[in-house]
């Protein structure tokens, strides 16, 4: 079977022939946490050229005086039903399943929800992402190598710097004043209307001091939780159980007790429990057909291959790693709108990108990276987040 057809079948069945037969969850832009933000913008008469989503339109055209985005990072469908009953308060208000991006990871994902772009857009596609000018990963949030952990200076960034979509909404007359939530490493345009939270305790009380505000209050709050947590422990764990339903207990008081608000409810991306660990960084015979260690994501690395060796290239990485990796050209992940629609961006994913299959594998990219038992950032479960929504 050629390079090729192996591609086709895999895009059909979403695995190859030596697992388990199930699909990928492909990215879909006219259902996905980007119409989130594409529906708030356009509510907030701020610029939008992505879908609206239906459902929201119509719970944002009840007039409450207050609108309330809140995204838990990592609070997938998946870790949802995992850990929640279905009549609990959060299961029952699921109004509609969206999907993430791609790679489905906090800097791609919570980065499309902050400026309503698609990754293709943002270039924010992973962690850890080749800078061609330096000639080395860097992990973009931290500002450090990704093998040494020494810090990089970046004088020429080629990521795109959007501002977020709510700095541009219409405050005008009878428009609705912007609040963030957000922890200290998350930067923003205007820190008088942020509030900013050191730990889980303190973002609720942060939130509803902006529901109590006078007047018409739209607020935008991102917390690290469960994903920190699920990292650690795994999605199945006794820790990770506790905490989303604590964060489902909280969020039923926050209703319950905050008058003309409706609450939106996300995630930017879901998890999924890890089974084990694919040491590339070991890999000496696919480190010599590599310009540079693989880059990206741990369940999504991409890699920049040498000229003149991407044959060699495909057959080595299938050969080793198929059952765990399904491996495909970049360039036909961009063409097939995997990234968005529009955008400058591709020159920045490398000559491949490794899918993480349904066996759930994480793979290790430096001998410093670390060894998660929950992960995200493939096409499998990770991909379904909930779009919840709270009228009072």
């Amino acid at each position: 079977m050629t390079s090729m057809e192996q591609q086709n079948l895999i895009k059909e069945h979403g695995n190859n022939t030596r697992t388990t037969a199930k699909r990928f969850i492909v990215p879909d832009f006219r259902n996905s946490i980007v119409n989130i933000s594409a529906t708030l913008a356009e509510f907030l008469g701020a610029p939008n050229q992505n879908a609206t989503l239906p459902v929201l339109k119509e719970a944002l055209s009840k007039g409450y005086q207050k609108v309330v985005f809140l995204c838990f990072d990592g609070l997938g469908v998946y870790p949802l039903r995992q850990n929640l009953d279905e009549t609990d308060f959060l299961r029952q208000n699921l109004r509609q399943i969206l999907l993430s991006t791609f790679p489905s990871t906090t800097t791609n994902a919570t980065r499309s929800l902050l400026t309503n772009q698609l990754p293709l857009e943002h270039g924010w596609f992973g962690w850890s992402m080749y800078f061609a000018a330096l000639h080395r990963n860097v992990d973009i949030y931290l500002g450090r190598d990704s093998a040494t952990r020494e810090a990089v200076e970046i004088a020429a960034n080629p990521l795109g710097m959007a501002d977020y979509y709510f700095d541009c909404a219409d405050q005008a007359d009878g428009g609705y004043a912007v609040n963030t939530v957000f922890p200290p490493y998350i930067q923003v345009k205007h820190p008088e209307r942020n509030r900013i939270f050191q730990t889980t305790e303190e973002f609720w009380p942060a939130v509803e001091a902006c529901c109590r505000k006078p007047g018409r209050q739209f607020v935008y709050a991102y917390c690290p939780e469960p994903d920190s947590t699920m990292h650690r422990r795994g999605v199945s764990s006794p820790e990770a159980r506790r905490l989303i339903q604590d964060i489902s207990r909280r969020l039923q008081a926050l209703y319950e007790t905050t008058q003309n608000a409706l609450f939106i409810v996300s995630a930017d991306h879901g998890q999924v429990d890890v089974t084990g660990y694919v040491k590339l960084y070991e890999d000496e015979g696919m480190q010599d057909l590599l310009e540079i260690y693989p880059f990206m994501e741990a369940r999504a690395p991409a890699f920049l291959v040498k000229k003149g060796r991407e044959q060699a290239f495909e057959r080595y990485f299938e050969n080793r790693y198929g059952a765990d990796f399904v491996l495909y050209p970049s360039a036909q992940l961009v063409a097939e709108g995997y990234f968005g629609a529009r955008g400058d961006k591709a020159d920045l994913l490398g000559d491949y990108i490794a899918v993480g299959t349904y066996t759930h594998k994480q793979a290790l990219l430096t001998p410093n990276s670390t060894r998660f038992k929950g992960h995200h950032t493939s096409l499998t479960e990770e991909m379904e987040v909930p779009l919840i929504l709270l009228g009072n």
